[in-house]
């Protein structure tokens, strides 16, 4: 029997965001843990796929608002035979002078941390060319809260590519959540489990946290026995666990890119502080559409 694993198109985004939202210790070059928010559409296109398969295009994000530092990032990805080809992720300010130009910041900053924006960046963009997936990004030494920040960025723009929208996708970086109920579900199955995510915000604090897995029959992965059996005997950790465990992080820390992976969970780990930047940065748009996420199952 073929067994399937979830391709995150960060969604393949814990890395953390994201959002974002930063463990980093990349202050010097970037915003503090605020981080990103999205204005984000949830248009599929009738040539697009569901299967999440990415339609060939243009993709592209702006955050709209500069740091403290005076800087705002973009992305753009270009989807051609449904692989990335190529992206380009850097940061401008006012007068649209690229980080990577900025010869006095780049001195600055890799004096403190030992890497600068014309190392990590460039690493950033081919890191995702070439592992076609925003989870399999590596996280820059030196550049914690820009590599976060790329991740989150990098899985909404698969998830863009894999709806076939192009519109423009806005963060409102900096921006206070907004009160409300915010929602994202992938729309396919792997191993059985697909992932529904509910967050609520109040008086602009994240209150509830829940992440979950849905079988078909609407079953909890937290209520599969077999399943907590199987896994926690082979990672030490199970559904049971974990879970609750990321969830009430989250609460707690109230920045995705602070919640600490769970050992022997880190795929679910890696996709709750993904999916939690992304909830994180509707919250600060105030976007309360549920987030469809058209993810990628494989056969192995």
């Amino acid at each position: 029997m073929k067994k399937k694993k979830l391709v995150m198109a960060l969604t393949a985004v814990m890395a953390s965001s994201m959002l974002l939202v930063a463990c980093g210790n990349d202050n010097s070059s970037d915003s503090d843990s605020k981080s990103s928010d999205t204005k984000q559409t949830d248009t599929k296109k009738a040539d697009a796929k569901t299967d999440g398969t990415m339609t060939d295009g243009t993709y592209k994000l702006q955050e709209k608002n500069f740091d403290d530092k005076g800087w705002k990032a973009f992305m753009t990805i270009t989807v051609k035979d449904n692989k990335i080809t190529e992206s380009d992720y850097n940061y401008k300010d006012k007068d649209g002078k690229l980080k990577t130009d900025d010869a006095d910041y780049e001195k600055n900053m890799k004096a403190k941390t030992g890497v600068g924006p014309q190392e990590y960046i460039p690493a950033l963009n081919d890191s995702l060319v070439s592992k076609q997936s925003a989870t399999d990004v590596e996280v820059v030494t030196g550049a914690t809260h820009s590599s976060d920040t790329f991740i989150n960025y990098s899985n909404q723009l698969i998830q863009a590519a894999q709806r076939a929208d192009t519109a423009t996708i806005e963060i409102n970086n900096g921006a206070k959540l907004e009160d409300g109920k915010y929602s994202l579900e992938e729309q396919n199955y792997a191993n059985n489990y697909r992932v529904v995510f509910n967050m609520e915000v109040k008086d602009g604090k994240i209150t509830t946290s829940d992440y979950n897995y849905v079988d078909k029959d609407g079953k909890l992965k937290t209520d599969d026995a077999d399943y907590e059996k199987n896994m926690k005997a082979k990672t030490g950790v199970g559904p049971q666990e974990y879970i609750p465990t990321l969830n009430k992080a989250l609460v707690d820390k109230q920045n995705p890119a602070d919640v600490a992976v769970v050992t022997g969970a880190t795929h679910s780990s890696d996709a709750f502080k993904i999916y939690a930047a992304q909830l994180y940065n509707a919250a600060q748009s105030g976007n309360t559409d549920m987030i469809k996420v058209y993810n990628k199952v494989d056969s192995e």
